[in-house]
């Protein structure tokens, strides 16, 4: 029974009505939301420590630690392509979890040992910041394997508010514990979340076994429990053979170097505005605060149903149209609190429309795509991006006597942006339409 006729159960109705899924859709949705939840409370508790360690080390050099994490990336990518070669799609994700669990583990080792080695500082920021890109893409994929299209465009935003919750309770339950636990205790912590994460991943595939789509039952059970085969570097040759992949890479690195102008912008006017780094850290945590509120509402009740009815490609171009915008009155006002408006707007956006109509993309691709060639772009590209743009606006920085150049420049890139969302947009509805006449 699930509760389309009658009226036995009014409040089940009422929710599902009020969230824009159906009742047997709704247990998925919150081992979705549970995923994201325990994956980013982890995360957020260790950011703001993150973000202090790089304005400590000196804004002239974060260029450096972009590059760094770019070539850690870079020799992540052969590893989890060899584990997605090797081991079954539902297994892929609970494996590459409890590797990180261990490498948690090992960090809080060493920070009960020492929290003053500014070696291992740097390589907690380089590993956080590899360990973000693939835990999240990872977790997506999985939604994009469970979820078909048409179930993306409903749920995807709302279980995206999962994340958002664990943005609010993250940096909360950091400053919380930090005092009476140390960053040792909170390393174990973000352990103990992402192997609960892992579980909830593991759910998601039961459940799709117990509520196969169109019928399907043995068959694609069958190839759930294979491994997809082939080579550690299948993920980069499917994005260089594949256009519509590689449309979703150049967004990506669009994206990523709108956001590193911004974080660089960041650093300036904080460091320049909040010279205590207790009151920078406070800073950091105040403006995640406020970009997960104003996220968690949007994917709530927003996201699901300006997919449905207005489609992926508004998803992937209001944001950064709206960033253009921002990076020209930047130029023109170059303060902080223009730039807190800004940066909410565009982080907000992000986590509520942009991230979640990305990855909808993704529910039309073959497995080996949702896997091997998402996680590619999703961290060697994006890093890539990071890295290149972060030098990119180093040298424009240097240009002092044109402090506004880097702002309208990166107002142009924003653009481009958009231009590609629309594009991306216009593909997945052609891409829909294919798979409807199909089915």
């Amino acid at each position: 029974m699930t509760g389309e006729g009658g009226d036995a159960h009014p409040l089940p109705r009422l929710a599902a009505r009020l969230f824009n899924l159906r009742l047997e859709e709704a247990p998925a949705v919150l081992a979705g939301l549970a995923l994201f939840f325990l994956l980013f409370t982890g995360y957020f508790m260790l950011r703001p420590v993150r973000e202090t360690m790089g304005v400590a080390g000196g804004v002239d050099n974060l260029q450096w630690l972009f590059t760094g994490t770019f070539l850690a990336t870079l020799a992540v990518l052969p590893l989890f392509g060899w584990l997605a070669s090797r081991v079954a799609r539902r297994r892929i994700l609970p494996a590459a979890y409890g590797f990180f669990v261990v490498n948690l583990l090992l960090f809080a080792a060493l920070f009960a040992g020492s929290t003053d080695n500014v070696w291992v500082a740097r390589t907690f920021y380089i590993w956080l910041s590899v360990f973000n890109l693939v835990v999240v893409s990872l977790a997506w994929s999985v939604l994009a394997d469970v979820f078909s299209i048409a179930q993306g465009k409903r749920l995807f935003g709302m279980m995206a508010g999962g994340a958002s919750l664990g943005g609010l309770v993250g940096p909360g339950l950091g400053t919380l514990l930090v005092a009476p636990a140390g960053h040792a205790g909170l390393v174990l912590l973000a352990a103990l979340l992402l192997a609960g994460s892992a579980f909830a991943g593991l759910w998601l595939y039961r459940w799709r076994d117990r509520h196969p789509l169109n019928e399907e039952a043995e068959p694609a059970r069958a190839e759930r429990g294979r491994a997809l085969g082939g080579n550690p570097f299948d993920g980069a040759l499917e994005v260089l053979r594949t256009p519509f992949l590689m449309g979703i890479a150049l967004f990506v690195v669009l994206l990523a170097s709108v956001s590193t102008f911004l974080y660089f912008e960041q650093a300036g006017l904080v460091a320049e505005t909040f010279p205590d780094p207790t009151r920078q850290t406070q800073v950091f945590g105040l403006i995640d605060t406020v970009v997960q509120f104003l996220a968690i509402l949007t994917q709530l009740f927003l996201t699901g149903r300006i997919a449905q009815r207005l489609g992926i490609g508004v998803l992937l171009t209001a944001v950064p149209l709206l960033i253009a915008a921002g990076f020209v009155w930047l130029a023109l006002s170059p303060v902080f609190s223009v730039f807190v408006v800004i940066m909410v707007a565009r982080r907000a956006g992000e986590y509520a429309l942009v991230r979640p109509g990305r990855e909808m993309l993704y529910t039309s691709v073959p497995p080996e795509q949702k896997y091997k060639a998402k996680n590619f772009i999703d961290t060697v590209v994006y890093r890539g991006g990071d890295a290149l743009s972060g030098w990119l606006k180093r040298g424009l920085d240097l240009l002092g006597e044109l402090p506004g150049l880097a702002m309208l420049i990166g107002a142009g890139i924003a653009l481009a942006w958009a231009g590609t969302g629309f594009l991306l947009g216009r593909a997945e509805r052609r891409r829909e339409g294919l798979e409807e006449r199909a089915g």
